[in-house]
């Protein structure tokens, strides 16, 4: 009896326990998926950031971390053919490409061939493509007569709204040149501090002028007790013109090519005047409603969700004017699968979905889930990715090739270097004896080997300042710095230890010793980071500097106090490195202009290098247009700067990207930041491969549900024991 209702109940427990496991498993998506079960199959992409971009304004952001978000709300004049290599500009809000005429001193167009020297002034005619609009915003709803509903909000309206999108109406209108004057006005207020505004003083006629009248206008609001508020569009930019509604005019100073690059970054992307307007009203930026939480774009994509404790989403804009893929690319792209949508429409991405992720390990976990669409390679999961060949070639271990994960690497468009204080009595200096110290170190420093063990390969040795894909940089043999390296069977190695000890010898070091005082020599190394990371990076230059028995001394600060001693011109020796901004050789040598020197002029010229015949070189080549002359001109800047040795030239990074294998149209592109747009993803296949990497694991129910028979049975024998003992009545009892 009691084994039939064990049996019985038994098939009860175990079954119910199977059951729940086989709904759960037959549901749709994996046990395991972060995202609502309303997502699948839709064409989201999925990435994350690791901490919220400081300013969205354009007219300040400035950074990598910045542009990956409003490089797909704004629309600069220019952009960069994604495709194309070398990078080649391409109109976006401008309807074509500028026309620039330019005049000599007495005001007569000259022909561009004309020397820079004899260019007074350069006037760029930009047309504005027709038929952009701005995305839905609270800043440019109206009412039925035409009035701005949310641009005199009282105090009680201010108070009912916490985020933008607590705005119940919304409005757009049409992009107009004085959209991007008002944006080129925007450069020069004093409250916003655009980073490039000494950039625009020294190129664009008035502005100047128009930066000091706005800060005299700030100064006497403030000494009257007042909230600074300027009505930029009060005030004349003489150098920035709009004839019509889809004609701006820019005059610079003299010839300034790189003008066209700068027309290609979101400072001169169109801002309407209401939303300056809108943001300034009282109490709303103490919510964060302003340019750095909200842009206002034209582009393809807007935020619609800004939670940086959580995420941060890009919708697409319901009134983008529309694009297509590109039709053409470089070679190989073809072949590669980059033109297989060639005049489709874009964006094909309807959302970005970016998570915050502050660990790298949860990221990469995520990652090969099928949780994220697209990684990086960092150090810790670098042998799981990345295999190398008997030949020395990387490429993708046989785990991710079975996943479809493809590999894209690019060299940056950047370069890391190790500084010396030209102005430092012992390292700097235009001497011999110095001249020759920098020298030795130079060759003692084997970036290869940092290359190798603390970039798992991930990068090249720099012979000079200019970075691969950057007009100027020389492959090969003519591309190698003579004075560090020789070459050797077809390829740059590092001179003999010997060589830089001699050279030691000869500056009077000789065995790390001082001979004009009988002291060891001992150089101090500027740093930033305590970190187990940084400890090892500076125990390996350390170890660097012993080989010619140098005692290198590190002194550790804050990144703020450690700005203030390169202000200063305190530091001896120190680690930095530049992005480029545009792709052009004049974005790096301007980092040892003598003009630009960084205690002096308070430039990026960090190095605080000044030599006479480097800055006249930079002087005729910064202005130039490519071709053979400039070339020549750049092979004899480096030759000078080889001399000297300013910087340990370092490494240009080498960048790794992985994508799994229904991410399509990847290809890296360094200058552009509207890439997002051309994107596309295959949701129905990334369902299936995330169901099949994800599978429900159901063993622990049957575990569970056998542990609770085991612990059913003994209750059910004492509870059927008990059932057949007869009852005793209370009158039974006796005495």
């Amino acid at each position: 009896m009691i084994y039939f209702w064990i049996k019985r109940h038994y098939r009860k427990v175990f079954g119910a326990a199977c059951g729940l496991a086989v709904v759960a498993g037959c549901g749709q998506g994996s046990w395991n998926n972060p995202y609502p079960a309303a997502a699948r199959g839709q064409n989201i992409l999925y990435s994350s950031f690791e901490e919220r971009p400081k300013h969205l304004d354009p007219a300040r952001a400035y950074s990598s971390a910045e542009y990956a978000f409003i490089g797909q709300i704004y629309e600069p004049l220019l952009q960069y053919r994604y495709l194309q290599r070398p990078y080649e500009l391409a109109p976006l809000g401008a309807a074509v490409m500028p026309q620039v005429h330019y005049y000599d001193a007495r005001g007569r167009e000259v022909p561009s061939t004309t020397s820079a020297t004899r260019i007074a002034s350069g006037v760029y005619e930009i047309k504005i493509r027709p038929g952009m609009r701005y995305q839905p915003h609270p800043a440019l709803a109206r009412d039925t007569a035409g009035a701005y509903v949310y641009h005199r909000l009282d105090a009680a309206q201010i108070a009912a709204v916490q985020t933008l999108n607590d705005f119940p109406q919304t409005g757009t209108r049409a992009v107009t040149a004085q959209d991007y004057a008002y944006e080129m006005r925007r450069l020069a207020h004093p409250l916003i501090q655009s980073p490039i505004l000494s950039v625009m003083v020294d190129n664009i006629v008035g502005m100047k002028e128009y930066a000091a009248e706005l800060q005299a206008v700030a100064e006497a609001q403030r000494k009257r007790g007042e909230k600074v508020q300027i009505d930029l569009r009060a005030y004349t930019l003489k150098g920035v013109a709009t004839p019509d509604e889809h004609t701006l005019r820019i005059t610079l100073k003299g010839k300034y090519p790189q003008l066209l690059y700068w027309l290609a970054m979101p400072f001169f992307a169109p801002i309407p005047w209401e939303a300056d307007v809108f943001y300034a009203q009282p109490g709303l930026n103490e919510k964060n409603i302003n340019f750095d939480w909200w842009p206002l774009g034209s582009g393809p994509y807007m935020l619609s969700e800004n939670n940086p404790n959580r995420q941060m989403i890009l919708s697409r804009n319901p009134n983008f004017h529309g694009a297509t893929y590109p039709s053409a690319g470089a070679p190989g792209d073809a072949e590669a699968g980059l033109l297989a949508d060639a005049g489709k429409p874009l964006p094909f991405i309807d959302q970005a979905i970016y998570a915050l992720e502050k660990e790298s390990i949860p990221y990469w976990n995520k990652f090969l889930q099928g949780y994220y669409d697209t990684s990086g390679i960092s150090s810790e999961s670098f042998d799981q990715a990345v295999s190398m060949s008997g030949q020395g070639e990387l490429g993708l271990t046989d785990k991710m090739q079975r996943q479809g994960i493809h590999l894209v690497t690019t060299v940056a468009s950047s370069t890391s270097y190790m500084g010396f204080n030209m102005r430092d009595p012992v390292v700097g200096g235009d001497g011999e004896r110095a001249r020759k110290l920098r020298r030795a170190i130079a060759i003692a420093v084997d970036y290869e080997e940092f290359i190798a063990i603390f970039r798992n390969g991930r990068g090249i040795s720099a012979h000079g300042a200019v970075p691969p894909g950057i007009f100027g940089y020389r492959e090969g043999r003519a591309g190698v710095n003579p004075y560090v390296y020789d070459w050797m069977d077809g390829k740059a190695k590092r001179k003999p230890i010997e060589d830089a000890r001699k050279l030691l010898i000869e500056a009077g070091y000789a065995n790390g010793i001082d001979q004009s005082t009988g002291q060891p020599l001992t150089l101090y190394f500027d740093v930033t980071g305590e970190g187990p990371d940084d400890l090892a990076r500076l125990a390996w230059f350390r170890k660097q500097f012993e080989k010619l028995d140098l005692q290198l001394v590190y002194r550790n600060t804050s990144y703020n106090r450690f700005q203030e001693k390169m202000r200063k011109g305190n530091a001896q020796i120190f680690m930095w490195g530049w992005n480029a901004d545009y792709p052009d050789p004049e974005n790096f040598f301007f980092l040892l202009y003598g003009p630009n020197g960084k205690v002096e002029h308070d430039g990026e010229n960090a190095a605080n290098y000044n030599n006479r015949q480097f800055d006249a070189l930079f002087d005729q080549m910064k202005n130039m247009d490519n071709g053979p002359e400039r070339q020549a001109l750049i092979d004899r800047m480096n030759d000078v700067l080889r001399v000297d040795g300013p910087w340990l030239w370092g490494f240009h990074p080498q960048e790794f990207a992985l994508s799994h294998s229904w991410y399509y149209n990847v290809k890296p592109n360094l200058m552009a930041h509207n890439t997002l747009q051309y994107k596309r993803i295959d949701a129905a296949a990334r369902d299936r491969l995330r169901d099949a990497w994800n599978p429900p694991v159901i063993w622990p129910l049957g575990v569970a549900a056998m542990l609770l028979v085991i612990m059913v049975i003994p209750a059910a024998v004492v509870y059927r024991r008990r059932q057949r003992q007869a009852p005793r009545g209370v009158g039974d009892r006796r005495e």
